[in-house]
């Protein structure tokens, strides 16, 4: 079973200046988490065990929030707010770890993916969520991590996920190119390649790359000896290419809805989706949406 899985946070995020000046990006709250701990319980929700943070200097603010805060939950328990401190010790479960590695040089992702070779290992087969983009799985029986996670299992083959998007939008994404037809959502189809936002005339399908990998051990000796490609850096997509010669490769075609929340719109899409349904918070935020539209 694939227990760990690997979240690169080292990154900037200039795409979310202002905001993103002084907090790290994956610090921006959806509702009322940080987006990074949404992408955590979708990893723990898939079975995995270790989280392994790949980091920089400036983004401890991560880690702290993941770590235990005994001052604080002194103080709820001493006030009686005995649900604000369940949901405080309940950020991670008991049996889950978080780890922290660094990345000292932004080098591109397959370098960040790289840095967590000697928690991962090169015989075991792990997860990447890049967290710019949460994975919504309302509605699902399970999420689609899971789900990739069944399909790495019953073949062996490395997984991509990967979501259909409108054929004259394909020149933002990365396109995979398959070796038959599209998979239906929540099956896999091998892959012969990708393509870096290709010309829409030229996309060899509309699938397009969203964040989500399962890979072998094995990529790390292939990212070690990737050279710098696009903007001079280690490109994850090179090691998955030299990776795909001498295995498969698949691509997972995901069933549930993505919000990019690497810049200023995907937050908010992503903010309207959960706080429609939000427990504490739904009925007052459908309330407020019904009131400012009634005012146009």
């Amino acid at each position: 079973m694939i227990r760990k899985a690997v979240l690169p946070v080292a990154g900037l995020g200039t795409r979310c200046l202002p905001a993103s000046k002084a907090i790290p990006k994956e610090m921006i709250t959806i509702v009322d988490k940080p987006v990074i701990q949404y992408v955590v319980e979708e990893a723990v929700k898939a079975g995995i065990k270790e989280i392994v943070l790949v980091t920089h200097s400036s983004k401890g603010a991560i880690e702290n929030h993941f770590d235990k805060h005994f001052e604080l939950e002194t103080m709820l328990e001493a006030k009686g707010k005995d649900d604000m401190l369940e949901e405080v010790r309940n950020i991670v479960p008991d049996d889950v770890s978080i780890i922290s590695v660094r990345q000292p040089e932004a080098l591109g992702l397959g370098h960040a993916v790289l840095c967590a070779r000697a928690v991962i290992g090169d015989d075991e087969p792990f997860a990447v969520l890049l967290p710019d983009v949460l994975v919504d799985d309302a509605g699902l029986q399970k999420n689609d991590l899971a789900g990739m996670i069944d399909a790495y299992e019953a073949t062996g083959d490395a997984q991509i996920m990967v979501e259909n998007v409108p054929q004259e939008l394909v020149y933002k994404y990365g396109i995979v190119a398959l070796e038959g037809n599209a998979p239906e959502p929540g099956k896999s189809a091998p892959i012969t390649g990708m393509v870096e936002k290709p010309r829409v005339e030229e996309a060899p399908s509309t699938l397009s790359v969203i964040g989500r990998y399962l890979l072998p051990g094995k990529i790390f000796p292939l990212l070690a000896d990737t050279p710098p490609g696009a903007g001079n850096e280690i490109q994850l997509t090179d090691a998955i290419d030299a990776l795909r010669k001498q295995q498969g490769v698949a691509a997972f075609r995901m069933q549930g809805t993505t919000y990019d929340c690497g810049h200023q719109l995907g937050y908010l899409e992503a903010t309207l989706a959960y706080a429609k349904r939000h427990p504490k918070f739904g009925q007052g935020f459908n309330e407020l949406l019904h009131r400012y539209a009634s005012e146009e």
